[in-house]
């Protein structure tokens, strides 16, 4: 099976759609949970969930001695028009969510959200990030021809607009936004978005621009898909920046399942991209729809099985020699019905899992005490109908 090729894309003249924490270590002997004795009475950090459901809600809530999950006052807020992603500040403090009337922001407090605010006027932000610096609000929108990104630059102090909003629009042929998926590395000099059978684009970043400058690169480099009929449906930066990761369907060698890519980070200053020991591999189901990194040298990734059928969630050890970087599957478990977003909560005692079609959907997990990136089935619950998106602070 070849890899993805490497092409790069100017700036292109396609018109502008306005307005649709943790540091890697080698894998631990004891998984990433903090829980020393019964992680299944442990407390979470909160966390907030984004319906798209019959109510378009923010739910917020946290998880109770392991196996209750407990609303956070207020919860839940309603959110006026159809939503699509959501994003939170490095701080915590703010809270983002897109929606097809634009995309607002909420102010946090002791878990509580407050009045929305209206920080962009894009109705078609199909995904959104905050900088590591909490500087800007990246909106990656769909355009014709190719992907438009927006850069807001944000107030420490209100996390509302703090000046013009920068714009660049790249020409990726068959490229599709895909709802939620952006990532921004920890050293805020890329951003990357799934583009379904366009591939993934990785745009060169500048955080530190300011004075009405543009943030972002005039050029970008788009990692296409592995087979003809293979779509990126998810992208993540380990937390120190060491990998990137790419999550294809139709990728494997015989083109039936999906596979995890993982490349060194320091490649993309290179003309080729380095693949990690033992990438492209099986992601363990059909669609890798999510990919979460973690602390603890492990990789998860949330997988689709169709629209009738359990999907589940795959654990891959992720180890390093000097710069050479091996990646290895390990266990899986079973999740909702298209399992679509993964968190870990603050304390780093549980993953957090939403599934788009249910049954259930919204599960959490723990890291198992002696199997070093295993998981344990914990508990689920009704949080709302339909969500697309996951945050925690």
């Amino acid at each position: 099976m070849r890899l993805g090729k490497l092409v790069w894309v100017a700036l292109a003249a396609a018109p502008f759609l306005a307005g649709c924490g943790d540091f890697w270590q080698a894998p631990s002997s004891t998984g990433s949970s903090t829980c020393t004795t019964n992680c299944s009475t442990a407390d979470s950090g909160d966390f907030y969930i984004l319906n798209a459901g019959a109510t378009p809600q923010i739910v917020g809530a946290s998880i109770t001695s392991g196996t209750t999950v407990t609303a956070l006052s207020g919860s839940p807020w309603t959110v006026a028009s159809t939503p699509y992603a959501m994003a939170m500040s490095p701080s915590g403090n703010f809270l983002y969510a897109s929606t097809i009337a634009g995309v607002y922001v909420y102010p946090v407090s002791s878990g509580t959200l407050g009045t929305a605010v209206q920080v962009s006027q894009d109705v078609a932000a199909l995904a959104i990030q905050v900088d590591t610096s909490g500087t800007w609000l990246i909106e990656a929108l769909q355009s014709t021809g190719g992907v438009t990104l927006a850069a807001v630059p944000l107030s420490a102090s209100s996390g509302g607009d703090n000046g013009a909003e920068q714009t660049a629009a790249y020409t990726v042929a068959n490229g599709s936004v895909q709802n939620g998926k952006i990532a921004v590395s920890p050293d805020d000099k890329y951003i990357l978005v799934a583009l379904g059978a366009g591939g993934t684009i990785i745009v060169p970043f500048n955080a530190s621009a300011s004075g009405g400058a543009n943030p972002l690169a005039s050029t970008a480099r788009v990692v296409n898909v592995a087979n003809s009929d293979s779509e990126t449906l998810s992208v993540a930066v380990d937390p120190s920046g060491s990998l990137i990761y790419i999550g294809e369907t139709n990728a494997s060698s015989s083109g039936a399942s999906g596979a995890l890519f993982a490349y060194l980070y320091s490649s993309l200053a290179n003309t080729s991209l380095t693949a990690a020991t033992g990438s492209p591999i099986a992601s363990g189901g059909l669609a890798p729809n999510a990919i979460l990194p973690t602390s603890s040298g492990y990789v998860y990734v949330a997988n689709g099985q169709g629209t009738t059928a359990a999907g589940n969630i795959s654990s891959f050890a992720v180890t390093s020699s000097g710069t050479t970087y091996s990646i290895a599957a390990g266990s899986t478990i079973a999740a909702g019905t298209q399992p679509y977003a993964l968190a870990e909560d603050s304390s780093s005692t549980f993953l957090l899992a939403i599934s788009s079609l249910g049954d259930p959907y919204f599960s959490w997990y723990t890291f198992d005490s002696t199997t070093p990136g295993k998981l344990d089935a914990q508990s689920t619950a009704n949080t709302g109908s339909s969500p697309v998106a996951l945050v925690t602070p």
